[in-house]
Order: structure tokens, then C-alpha cells, then sequence
């Protein structure tokens, strides 16, 4: 096995094990990643020096008999809306082009610090605005699984690479479903956690109340590892959270050990020890009729079909009902364009960034705008400003977060009921680029199942639960209450345990695209 084929526990243990050294390891990915690439166009900067720097670090570390840490060695993804110090935080937009921070993110921080080595910044759509990758304003990104589709957005990028194995892990956004989506339509793990879990301190931001932080990986155990490593209060960020970071791994490494058999599984903790409740929402399998985006009939039978072997392994399933849920696209799409159109006035050409000079200030800011935003930003920056303007503020803005209130409590009920509630994560499988560039309301609808997760700020998890008739990946999504990160993750890690879906890997893609003239 090459060591890019390893696991992120793997390379810990090898790393500090002296089996082989993290240079050793950051060669092979860079190997990696210079190979696919040119097809994939997951990455927009490839950390090649600083990766062999911190290699070195860790090996220096590791020589001289010292803590080399929980991530030592282990190449990481930073998704392209992280501030990084050393390598450009342009957030897949002109108008940030070349633009280096002054400072990491606290997230990026926390994981040099734990011993990972920064591998890049991967490609998303602009200002983290879409859900197919194909709104960056440098290249599109291609699914590993079949390059002729999307792998999902924002964070489409971060989820491409590691199904391709450019690195065992990677971090992203979640605003609507970034993470969740990209991780389903690309057959990996992705989790957002809940809201003030991990800190926004060098997120650039899209909607403040909305953006979460979040790991990808290739199983629930690396996944596990990374989120110990970024989660956390931070002083520096406002909405962080002041809780302790439970054991994560050790959570799903007693879980992934335990015997597999029929009757297996069991909650323990809070509830003691009896079986699962898991809750299944009838809104979430429904038609275009109720509200809701039709879903494939394959992904409505992988998901029921996991949610069989769940049962079949001891948990009790049950239908329940988050009644407001046809809400909640209307109310993501009043509520997070009005946080960016103001969060992305501050992009006005004169401190950072782009700058079209003009003869006066106001056609400065029109023009270098005009030609630092692509279509979708701009589209979100005129949705946002019309909500928030005098005459509708009340109408839009203000019943909108009335109705996020109503969302919220959705979610409160029923895990009164239940444990978690398990659903699809996306209605449809991974479709074919440019298949929905022109038809907006159709792109939004791709978010459908995620965005409430988002409103009501409560975690969730996707993990690969089958395949369509093409061959692409399906993800099953499991919700749950507020900082229920370790009990989404045994979920996960159980389910990882009784299929093998998680292990697949996609084939190695064929030669770039020509390039049109």
C-alpha cells in the first residue's frame, strides 16, 4: 500500500512509530495530487514548501523523542475561505485574487499545532455561494467518481480531494449543506458540528449565523480524529462555544469495536443503556407536492435500505414529523443572502483585494465590485440588500426568523422522541456540470435537505450508504441535538461497520479535459 492509500490513523501511528517519516508521507501526496489535478481541479494552492517544511518539523519532533501530536504528520485540505499566513485566501473569487492574511484561521491554527501539515487551499465556489463547484471564478471542479459531473459545493473541492486521496483530510464550510452535500455526491464522511462548536475566528464569512466549520475524511474514525483537533472554545470568536471537547475518537473507536451481530447496538450514556431511537422525518422523503425537492428513487432506496440495517442491528426506527419544513429554503435564501449582502460590502476595492481605479470614489467601488464578483455573488448580494431594505425588512427578513424560531423547535420535539433522526442527504446523486447553471431555484433545491440542520444550528453527518444505476455515491444524513457530535459519530461508525460502502474508492480518472480555444 502507497502511503497516500493510508488512513489519517495510520499515519499517525507510522509517523510516530518511525516506520516511515512525515516527508516520506508528504511526498507521496504531492505525488498524488500533481498526478489528478489537471483533471480534477480540486486545489487552488498547492502548499508545496511549507508542506516539505512542516514534514520536517514533525520528523524533527518525532527524532528527538517529543509529542509530535494527535495529527502528526497527516496532510490536511483547508478549503479556500480559511485566512492561512502563508499560501493566498482568495475564496474562489477575482476580487480576493492574490490576497495573502496576516494570520491562520484559528481552525488552521489548531491543526498545525496538533501536527498536521497544511497540504493547500482547495477550489469552492465563490464567497462559499452554491452547491456544484462550478461558481469559482478560477475552474470548475470535477467528481472523482465521473469527471463529466459535479461533486457538490461549496466545499466541493475539499470533498474531491479526499475521495481522490489527496490527502486523508480536509476541512470545509457549512452554510446550507457545503459540507454535507459535497460529502454525500463524492462518497466520503463529512460532518458540520453545531453552531459555536468549532471557531469562526479567520472564516471569511458568507451568513455569520449560518457558517460552520467542519471535517471531511474517508472514514468516521479519521473524521473523529480531525474534529477533536479543531473543535473548541475560542476567545476570539464571539459565538464560540465555552464547552469541553468530548473524546471523539475514543468514542468511535469503542463503538467500531464492539461485535457485529444482530441486537449490536446500543445507546449508552445520558439515556443508559438500551437501543438506539432513531426518528425518521416524513417531510424528508417527500414529493415536489409537499414542499419538498423529489428525490431520486435511488437515493430514497439506499437510505431506506441503511436505515433497514440499522434496525436489523437493534435500534428502534420510528416516523416523525419537523412540520415547518417546507420553510426552511425560503427562509435559508432570505436570511443568508441578507448576512452576505452585508458581510460582503466590506470588498469595496480600497483596503485589499481588486481595485478598478475609475475618476471618483463611488465608481471605484461599482466597477471593481462589477469585476471582482461573479454572477451568483452578485445575484445574493441584490437578493440580500432588497430583504433588508425600508418597506420590506418586516415582510421578508423579520417573518423569516420568526419561522427559523419555528424550525428550531422542530427539531427540539422530536428529539424528545428520538435519538437521532436519520434522512437522505441530498435528493439526487451527482449531476452533470452545467446541467443546472442556468436554472437557479433548481441549484437551491440540491440544498433541500440540509438547510434546516443550518437554521436550527444542530450537527449532522453524512456518510456513503450506496450507489445509483451510474455508479455515483449516495449519502445517508444523521441529525442531532445540540453538541451530539460524539453520538452522531458512534451512529456513523456503526453503520460503518455493518456495510462496507465507506471503503470504496473511485477509479482513477482519465486525462484532462481539452481545454476549448
Amino acid at each position: 500500500m502507497e502511503l497516500c492509500e493510508k488512513s489519517a490513523v495510520e499515519i499517525v501511528e507510522g509517523v510516530q512509530g518511525r516506520k516511515f517519516s512525515a516527508t516520506e508521507v508528504a511526498l507521496s501526496y504531492l505525488k498524488r495530487m500533481e498526478a489528478l489535478d489537471p483533471v480534477l481541479g480540486a486545489m487552488l494552492h498547492v502548499a508545496m514548501g511549507p508542506l516539505k517544511t512542516q514534514a520536517r518539523k514533525v520528523d524533527a519532533r518525532v527524532f528527538s523523542r517529543e509529542d509530535a501530536g494527535p495529527l502528526a504528520g497527516v496532510p490536511v485540505g483547508i478549503k479556500d475561505v480559511f485566512a492561512t499566513k502563508t499560501l493566498p485566501t482568495t475564496c474562489g473569487s477575482k476580487i480576493l485574487e492574490g490576497y495573502v492574511a496576516p494570520y491562520d484561521a484559528t481552525v488552521v491554527r489548531r491543526i498545525k499545532l496538533a501536527g498536521g501539515l497544511v497540504a493547500g487551499k482547495t477550489n469552492c465556489d465563490e464567497f462559499a455561494m452554491g452547491s456544484s463547484n462550478e461558481n469559482s471564478a478560477y475552474k470548475p471542479v470535477r467528481n472523482p467518481w465521473d469527471p463529466s459531473r459535479v461533486p457538490g459545493g461549496s466545499s466541493g473541492g475539499s470533498a474531491a480531494a479526499v475521495a481522490a486521496g489527496y490527502f486523508p483530510l480536509a476541512i470545509g464550510t457549512d452554510t446550507g449543506g457545503s459540507i454535507r452535500q459535497p460529502a454525500a455526491l463524492c462518497g466520503v464522511v463529512g460532518l458540520k458540528p453545531t453552531y459555536g462548536r468549532c471557531s469562526r475566528y479567520g472564516l471569511v464569512a458568507y451568513a455569520s449565523s449560518l457558517d460552520h466549520p467542519g471535517p471531511f475524511a474517508r472514514s468516521v474514525e479519521d473524521l473523529a480524529l480531525l474534529l477533536e483537533s479543531m473543535a473548541g472554545y475560542d476567545p476570539r470568536d464571539s459565538t464560540s462555544a465555552p464547552r469541553a471537547v468530548p473524546g471523539y475518537r475514543r468514542a468511535v473507536k469503542r463503538q467500531s469495536e464492539r461485535t457485529v451481530g444482530r441486537g449490536g447496538w446500543h445507546r449508552t450514556g445520558d439515556g443508559g443503556d438500551r437501543p438506539l431511537r432513531i426518528g425518521v422525518p416524513k417531510e424528508y422523503f417527500g414529493g415536489a407536492g409537499d414542499g419538498q425537492a423529489g428525490i431520486d428513487p435511488a437515493v430514497a432506496a439506499a437510505v431506506k435500505a441503511a436505515i433497514d440495517e440499522l434496525a436489523s442491528d437493534g435500534a428502534e426506527v420510528t416516523e416523525v414529523s419537523l412540520p415547518h419544513t417546507e420553510y426552511a429554503l425560503a427562509v435559508y435564501y432570505i436570511l443568508a443572502p441578507a448576512e452576505a449582502s452585508s458581510n460582503l460590502a466590506r470588498y469595496d476595492g480600497v483596503r485589499y483585494g481588486l481595485r478598478t481605479r475609475k475618476p471618483d470614489l463611488l465608481a471605484t467601488y461599482a466597477e471593481t465590485r462589477r469585476a471582482g464578483f461573479g454572477a451568483e455573488v452578485r445575484r445574493r448580494i441584490m437578493l440580500g440588500t432588497y430583504v433588508l431594505s425600508a418597506g420590506y425588512y418586516d415582510a421578508f427578513y423579520r417573518r423569516a426568523q420568526k419561522a427559523r424560531t419555528l424550525l428550531r423547535r422542530d427539531f427540539e420535539e422530536a428529539f424528545e422522541k428520538v435519538d437521532v433522526l436519520v434522512t437522505p442527504t441530498s435528493p439526487v446523486t451527482a449531476f452533470k456540470l452545467g446541467e443546472r447553471t442556468a436554472d437557479p431555484v433548481a441549484m437551491y433545491l440540491s440544498d433541500v435537505l440540509t438547510i434546516a440542520a443550518n437554521l436550527a444550528g444542530v450537527p449532522g453527518v453524512s456518510v456513503p450508504c450506496g450507489f445509483d444505476t451510474a455508479g455515483m455515491p449516495v449519502g445517508m444524513q444523521i441529525i442531532g441535538r445540540h453538541f451530539a457530535e460524539a453520538e452522531l459519530l458512534r451512529v456513523a461508525s456503526r453503520y460503518e461497520t455493518l456495510t462496507d460502502w465507506s471503503a470504496r474508492r473511485p477509479p482513477a480518472p482519465g486525462p484532462a479535459p481539452e481545454k476549448k480555444s
